[in-house]
């Protein structure tokens, strides 16, 4: 049974990023630019993976943020590959709907852990008082 799905989507898309990334090597395409697309979409799961050994809720957050951000930057690469033709439809495709979902699992998970941390806070408050 899968702990983390998110983590686990993150690496598959890590895996797929690095496996066009080698093809557009070989094929030696836009050479330039395919180190920005490796490391963009790689970064996405590395930052997930750091998240779950943060060293509180605030830097939870933030490596989520991060994450978050990476994915933003992976999409503009990948449109810049498919928009220049130097990869498939199909490679697009594939790529782009994992990266959407990356995203929107992302953006739950940082809602939920600002509203965690919210109440966290106004709890803490509250016994003070």
């Amino acid at each position: 049974m899968n702990e983390n799905p998110l983590a686990e989507l993150s690496m598959d898309f890590a895996v797929d990023i690095t496996i066009l990334s080698d093809a557009l090597w070989e094929r030696k395409k836009s050479l330039a630019t395919i180190n920005q697309l490796l490391r963009s979409g790689t970064s996405i799961g590395a930052n997930i993976h750091e998240a779950n050994y943060a060293s509180s809720k605030a830097d939870f957050i933030n490596k989520l943020q991060i994450s978050l951000k990476e994915c933003n930057e992976t999409v503009f690469w990948l449109n810049v590959f498919h928009r220049s033709d130097v990869i498939t439809n199909e490679e697009y495709d594939k790529l782009i709907a994992k990266c959407g979902k990356l995203q929107r699992m992302l953006i739950a998970s940082i809602k939920t852990a600002k509203a965690n941390l919210n109440r966290e806070h106004n709890e803490k408050n509250k016994r003070t008082e």
